[in-house]
């Protein structure tokens, strides 16, 4: 290790941007199996205490997403929010800055939009069917907007046939098995309401009028339903920004000063400090979130940390923003050495899914305030 790398981590550590505190002994059970496999496509399993970059590498982060979700696409066969999901909503964003996204993971979208369709309606009310179709179709209208430029006829087939499986309450229902993502029907609506507000010109032209009538029924729901905890108040503010008229200004206004109030002080937020234990899902993760070591003082992670900072700058709050600027530090210096961040699942201490949005934040995150660098390996599209 060369003296200029000890003098960095020296100095991050002084300034407290470093998070030691994963890196403390853990009681947690580990589960050593790969994170993601498909034949030889192999990601190391994510542990707390793998170690801290020395040198932050837009690479490796990129070679996570793009390999993870390969590997879940192809052994998995599903569309899951916490892996392939994310990155189809995440991943366009990103495309001037790292390229074209997968066309494979695209096409797998399109496939299993097909297949869905296939499938009898009181089905797809039941499980995750629901969640999956809405990232289907938020990742069509990401596609789009970035990507290509204009609507597709697939991404329009899709945002109809999401809207036709709505419920009267103005959402799609949850299965509450897998906290943040397919454990929360305000969850899903944020989502669709996203995917329909990033549509092409989608709302604009939309001519059908029970569809019409079931956005002003999403709408409703989302600005006249309690959020069921702080989590679900910071995707609603981060909806507002793509569907204007949702939130008046005093609301907006305080819906971003809960999410200031949380920052710790390393300059991160902690995806844990968003909901109490029995919030998430059913309540089904109460006694596991309140066994864990750090239960009492839990350390920033990556998915809150670059889901916030997307949020704020989407917002409005300007990148030079001191508070900002503490964020981006803490990301700069909290990168693991596989490329992703490390941020503990809610759910079970075995494969830590919530690294790969906890990667994918962080990124987007990174690129909203300029502080993304420029990858050194060129990606063909």
């Amino acid at each position: 290790m060369t003296v200029q790398r000890l003098l960095i981590i020296g100095l991050a550590l002084s300034l407290g941007l470093v998070n030691t505190r994963p890196l403390q002994a853990q009681d947690e059970k580990k589960d050593l199996r790969p994170q993601y496999q498909f034949e030889d496509l192999v990601i190391r399993a994510a542990t707390a205490d793998e170690p801290v970059l020395l040198r932050f590498s837009v690479d490796r982060a990129v070679d996570y997403l793009e390999k993870g979700t390969i590997a879940w696409t192809k052994q998995r066969k599903c569309v899951a929010c916490h892996t392939n999901g994310s990155y189809v909503f995440i991943r366009p964003s990103l495309t001037e800055k790292l390229g074209k996204p997968s066309e494979e993971v695209q096409q797998f979208l399109i496939s299993e939009l097909k297949r869905m369709k296939s499938i009898d309606r009181k089905k797809l009310l039941t499980g995750v069917r629901a969640a999956q179709l809405i990232y289907i179709a938020a990742g069509l209208t990401e596609w789009d907007a970035h990507v290509a430029g204009q609507l597709s006829p697939e991404t329009d087939e899709a945002l109809q046939f999401v809207f036709s499986l709505q419920l009267e309450s103005g959402t799609w229902g949850s299965v509450d098995c897998w906290p943040p993502f397919e454990s929360s029907a305000y969850q899903e609506a944020t989502m669709a309401a996203m995917a329909a507000a990033t549509a092409p010109g989608w709302l604009e032209d939309l001519k059908d009028q029970k569809i019409q009538e079931n956005v002003a029924r999403l709408k409703n729901y989302l600005a006249n339903t309690k959020p069921p905890h702080d989590y679900a108040r910071l995707l609603l503010l981060w909806t507002s920004t793509r569907m204007p008229g949702l939130v008046g200004g005093d609301r907006k206004q305080q819906l971003i000063e809960t999410v200031w109030k949380k920052q710790q002080q390393d300059g991160g937020w902690s995806i844990r400090s968003f909901a109490d234990p029995q919030q998430w899902g059913r309540g089904n993760r109460e006694e596991k979130l309140k066994a864990e070591p750090e239960f009492k003082n839990p350390p920033s992670d990556g998915h809150l940390t670059g889901l916030a900072v997307i949020a704020l700058r989407d917002a409005g709050v300007p990148a030079d923003d001191p508070r900002i600027q503490s964020a981006i530090k803490w990301l700069l210096a909290n990168q693991r050495e596989s490329g992703r961040w490390w941020t503990r699942s809610l759910n079970t201490d075995k494969f830590h899914f919530i690294t790969y949005s906890g990667t994918a934040y962080p990124l987007l995150a990174l690129a909203k305030c300029g502080a993304l660098p420029e990858p050194t390996t060129s990606r063909s599209p």
